[in-house]
């Protein structure tokens, strides 16, 4: 299960020179593309809305997910509910980030996601992505 946070839906528009120029869309299908030579089958979500990730990482469970590759976008910093939620899962949650979060702005070097993520990708650009599948199809 792969679900991304607040604002991804942007992505290739919103500060390309942070983001990158890929959209959603085009990082999706690469990912798809690689999940097939993987062996794995991938659902991928994008909202808006901390109710819905909440919502997905407690499905994840019962959907039989190996593990959910979350980029939880600004409720990195700021969801505890989301930190609740992951930490209440026995799935692995493989946190993941474009930008490298520790070399920007202050309020963004503190993740409460990470210290319930069995792991953390930051700064590699999509690329992480693919690193995360890579690792959640290893587990």
């Amino acid at each position: 299960m792969i679900l991304n946070g607040p604002n991804l839906n942007l992505l290739g528009t919103r500060e390309p020179d942070v983001y990158g120029h890929d959209t959603l869309d085009d990082i999706c299908g690469r990912l798809e593309d690689e999940a097939q030579t993987l062996g794995v089958r991938l659902d991928m979500r994008q909202s808006n809305h901390e109710g819905h990730l909440i919502d997905w990482l407690h499905e994840s469970s019962s959907t039989g997910a190996k593990a959910v590759i979350l980029n939880p976008g600004g409720l990195t910093h700021t969801s505890i509910a989301l930190r609740d939620a992951i930490a209440g899962i026995e799935v692995p949650v493989l946190e993941v980030h474009l930008s490298n979060t520790h070399a920007r702005e202050s309020f963004r070097r503190r993740s409460h996601v990470s210290p319930v993520a069995k792991g953390v990708i930051a700064g590699l650009g999509a690329h992480g992505y693919s690193l995360a599948l890579q690792a959640a199809a290893a587990l």
